[in-house]
C-alpha cells in the first residue's frame, strides 16, 4: 500500500480528536481546548515530520 499525505494525516487526526473528546469527559473542556490539544497537535506535527524523514532516510 502506498501513502500519501492524506492518507498519513487522517489516522492522525483521528487519534487527536478521540484523545481530545475523552479528555473533556475528564478536565474541563477549557483546560483541554486552550492547554492541552494545542501541545498535541504541535507534537503530532513534529512527531510526523521527523517520522516521515527517518523513513526518507531508510528508504
Amino acid at each position: 500500500m502506498e501513502f500519501d499525505f492524506t492518507r498519513s494525516v487522517a489516522p492522525l487526526v483521528v487519534i487527536v480528536v478521540v484523545a481530545t473528546v475523552a479528555l473533556t469527559s475528564v478536565m474541563t473542556p477549557s483546560t483541554v481546548f486552550m492547554m492541552v490539544l494545542p501541545s498535541m497537535i504541535v507534537f503530532s506535527i513534529v512527531a510526523f515530520f521527523l517520522g516521515l524523514k527517518h523513513g526518507e532516510y531508510r528508504a
